[in-house]
């Protein structure tokens, strides 16, 4: 359709202002009648079915591009210039004395006579656009007219525009999101556009409304918000803050109540800010005001989410308030029951998001499968778990892949946060990969427990991704302990079985009191003796003796064991034949193999499987929905270049080719669901 496409129209709210108020619908000009005379007063001109009016304060933009020529082109500046716009004309080298041309205030070669390298040419349009400054693009008719990709194009370029305006780097988000949808940070011109179109996408998938707001990106930050309640009868209450800087993709992972970093003024100002802004807006109902704050405590208004917040949990354990219930009361028309002064902080809380994601991946690919096995921590002092899910629920790609919110209370924050890393060992979940690993790394990482973090903890701390616990000399060992133990255990369990079995044939028991091991770790062989009496094992690991005691309960999914006097909540998630474990040990899947020596002398003499070349295939890293396929058989792609995108959890991922190559196939198409590891483009 014919119009005048602005780019805060259609996609961008506007950055000033209220947020969420709806951007302007887009404009549409329909052709009016040549105007012979006019003035700069406000004005109606008569014609057939009606009028015109002009009006000289209204304002509209500076300066519109016409990206048209000939008669529209004309008829399109004679209207600018009666609302005091300025005009911008394109033409071809054949059009250089064109009247359109001369109509302009300023005019723009872009190419060659043939329209496909003039008119049509939409890197070049793209580019007077930049130059001249153009606030806005009139298409005329024909030509880009109705051409959905020089429209996209035009929403991305606005964005750009603004970006310059504010200064690099800017966040761009989606203006009716939250929960790390639609955000992204962009340092540069080509980062603008890609992440507008991504959190365009995002935006439209996760809330159905596609429009953003672009604000100035503060680097090396913490996120700290305000949780405010207001009431009917112009009362309102801070109710303290909550430390939110540990996220991964701008969507929050660990959160807690209070913050260690403010001091008692800041905070009053930081809730007095939030309260008065509650106030100015009428606000009645459970609400947040987000800040970011630097190094020196100077803390700038991010925005207000109108609702309920995932980490809600914290504030109620320090404050001893139930927020649904004050939400529901406040709705009803009732006062607040409360005073500033009756607002505490007593104790210390956080709160972990339990994902069905993949932390090895980008801190947290999403993951889909049914919760084979589920069982809560909630038997332990202090915790809370809030979940919506039981053993046998579906994690599915098509919602968020929250688990849970794991939320321990304590009297002082190392209280709180023991109570945490002793429910992450204690969480059982089975059928999906999740974060605890991640988790459990973050709250006994030195510099989380000395409170030096910001919105970039995970990179900083992580730089090459996150890898796991990394085991010291002492852990290692007792993991090798746990593990040659548990193999001990079961081979005598079997043992155990077998005698019964042949309890009707006489035949000479044998009874094994030393075992001599092999084990494997992180491709490393260690030489191990055990030996046991009852529920003890006495271990010898590459030199160093070890004490393991534990009930060695095979069937349970949480194996409580004393390595040395030191108490650990370990998990054995699998045991297959050839020897090898999966153990969950201080939060991390350890792969573990456990040979009888003679096993592992033999197991020299077996091949190893050659690893398949797999520089030449693009798999999907992560369950989704297909949205784009950027190339075709045939095609020849650069190092890096985009391949496709996938949808997993309303966020959009770009994939990129490994290596350059030619096209040899593709294996999908937009709107396939993909599972992990699915083959979806081949390079020769």
């Amino acid at each position: 359709m014919a119009g005048l496409w602005v780019g805060t129209a259609a996609a961008l709210a506007a950055v000033a202002g209220r947020r969420g108020r709806r951007a302007p619908p887009p404009v549409v000009l329909r052709t009016l009648q040549h105007v012979p005379h006019y003035s700069r007063q406000h004005f109606t001109v008569s014609r057939g079915l009606g009028s015109v009016s002009y009006d000289p304060n209204e304002k509209t933009f500076d300066k519109i591009l016409i990206a048209n020529r000939g008669e529209i082109a004309c008829r399109v500046i004679k209207t600018c210039k009666k609302m005091g716009i300025k005009t911008v004309a394109i033409h071809s080298d054949a059009d250089t004395s064109s009247v359109h041309v001369k109509m302009a205030d300023e005019a723009v070669c872009v190419g060659p006579a043939p329209t496909s390298k003039s008119y049509l040419n939409m890197d070049a349009i793209m580019e007077a656009i930049r130059r001249t400054g153009a606030q806005a693009v009139h298409p005329g008719y024909g030509f880009l007219s109705e051409n959905k990709e020089f429209a996209k194009r035009l929403d991305a370029e606005e964005a750009v525009r603004i970006a310059r305006e504010i200064g690099y780097p800017v966040m761009i988000k989606a203006s009716a999101g939250g929960g790390g949808k639609g955000m992204r940070i962009a340092w540069d011109d080509e980062e603008t556009r890609e992440g507008f179109r991504f959190s365009s996408q995002e935006a439209a998938s996760s809330f159905g409304d596609d429009r953003l707001l672009i604000e100035k990106f503060i680097d090396n930050p913490r996120h700290i918000e305000i949780q405010v309640l207001g009431d009917k009868h112009g009362n309102a209450l801070w109710l303290n803050e909550r430390e939110c800087s540990i996220q991964r993709r701008n969507q929050k992972v660990v959160e807690e109540a209070p913050s260690m970093f403010l001091d008692p003024e800041t905070r009053r100002a930081m809730g007095e800010q939030a309260v008065a802004l509650a106030k100015a807006v009428k606000y009645s109902s459970a609400g947040t005001v987000e800040f970011l704050v630097d190094s020196k405590k100077n803390f700038y208004f991010l925005e207000m989410n109108t609702r309920l917040q995932v980490e809600h949990p914290v504030t109620e354990c320090i404050t001893g308030l139930d927020l649904v219930q004050e939400m529901i009361r406040v709705a009803k028309g009732y006062p607040l029951r409360h005073r500033q002064a009756d607002v505490p902080i007593r104790g210390w809380a956080v709160e972990c998001r339990v994902y069905a994601e993949d932390p090895y991946k980008s801190f947290g690919l999403p993951s889909i499968g049914r919760l084979s096995q589920y069982q809560e921590p909630v038997h332990l002092p202090g915790v809370r778990v809030d979940s919506g899910i039981q053993p046998g629920s579906e994690i599915s790609i098509y919602y968020d892949p929250m688990i849970s919110k794991l939320i321990t209370y304590g009297s002082n924050r190392t209280e709180a946060l023991k109570r945490m890393e002793e429910a992450l060992d204690n969480y059982v979940i089975r059928g999906v990969t999740h974060n605890i690993a991640l988790l459990r790394e973050v709250i006994v990482n030195s510099r989380f427990i000395q409170g030096d973090i910001n919105t970039k903890f995970l990179s900083e701390v992580y730089p090459d991704g996150f890898k796991g616990h990394v085991l010291t000399e002492q852990e290692r060992n007792q993991l090798l302990a746990i593990a040659s133990s548990l193999f001990v255990a079961a081979q005598l369990r079997a043992q155990h079985f077998q005698e019964q079995e042949s309890a009707r044939v006489p035949a000479v028991k044998t009874q094994v009191c030393k075992w001599e091991l092999s084990v494997k770790l992180h491709d490393a062989a260690h030489t191990i003796t055990a030996s046991h009496s009852g529920p003890t094992f006495s271990v010898e690991v590459d030199g160093s003796k070890l004490t393991v005691t534990g009930a060695w309960n095979l069937a349970s999914p949480l194996m409580p064991v004393t390595v040395d006097g030191t108490q650990r909540m370990v998990q054995c998630l699998s045991r297959e034949p050839g020897g090898n474990m999966s153990i969950q040990f201080l939060g991390t899947v350890y792969k573990v193999c456990v040979l009888t020596k003679l096993a592992a002398e033999l197991s020299q003499f077996m091949l190893e499987k050659v690893a398949e070349d797999t520089s030449g295939t693009l798999c999907s890293p992560m369950p989704g929905v297909v949205v784009a396929i950027s190339v075709q058989p045939g095609d020849m792609v650069a190092e890096g270049q985009e391949i496709c995108v996938i949808e997993a959890m309303k966020m959009q991922n770009s994939l990129a080719a490994g290596k350059a190559g030619k096209v040899k196939s593709v294996r999908c198409k937009a709107g396939d669901t993909v599972g992990e590891g699915d083959l979806l483009v081949e390079l020769d």
